[in-house]
């Protein structure tokens, strides 16, 4: 993860960790479709997408959110890996040459043990699920994606992958009464 005041006003940081400079609002602005949309967009889900300065702070909180799920992703593919390959190579080495009964049994373990890994990761994801707050930062994320896909192919000079990550699955829903993440008061990164 990264500080936010370590990087440069208009620097954010991608899904893979590479620093990139954020599209001016003036650039999105230009096409007058991603300025209406801006707009539009902006009364539902209470934000200023126009505004640099709550834009970056926004890249920025997802980019936090990404690393943390990220994080978390990774420590559960090392247990599916070994479970689902260890599982393999046992069936391959011992439990083909017994019984029926051990072979059912041993699916139905193996089985129980993904089954356990899965609904793991959704328990400790499950807070920032329901995190309304975080949920509204995925919102906007999404929001400001679909802005910036107007103004690009409006003509704006804005790069193809620009913002550069993924999308959420739990961002469809905005929440009104959610608190807020006060931008930081000295305007930004240094």
């Amino acid at each position: 993860m990264t500080d936010y005041h370590s990087l440069e006003f208009g620097d954010f940081v991608d899904d893979s960790g590479t620093i990139h400079k954020m599209a001016p609002s003036s650039v999105i602005a230009s096409v007058p479709a991603a300025k209406t949309a801006a707009e539009k967009y902006g009364r539902e889900a209470r934000f200023d997408f126009l505004d640099d300065r709550a834009v970056h702070w926004m890249l920025h909180q997802r980019r936090e959110d990404t690393a943390k799920g990220g994080m978390l992703g990774c420590l559960f593919s090392l247990p599916l890996a070994a479970s689902t390959l260890g599982g393999w190579m046992f069936w391959e080495l011992v439990a083909a040459q017994k019984s029926r009964q051990f072979q059912i049994g041993f699916i139905v373990a193996d089985a129980l043990i993904i089954c356990a890994l899965i609904i793991t990761v959704y328990l400790l994801r499950r807070p920032t699920l329901l995190n309304e707050t975080v949920r509204n930062v995925r919102c906007r994320a999404r929001l400001y994606r679909k802005i910036v896909g107007i103004a690009r192919r409006g003509g704006a000079d804005i790069p193809s992958l620009y913002p550069y990550y993924g999308m959420y699955a739990s961002s469809q829903k905005f929440f009104p009464d959610a608190p807020e993440l006060p931008i930081p008061e000295n305007g930004g990164p240094a």
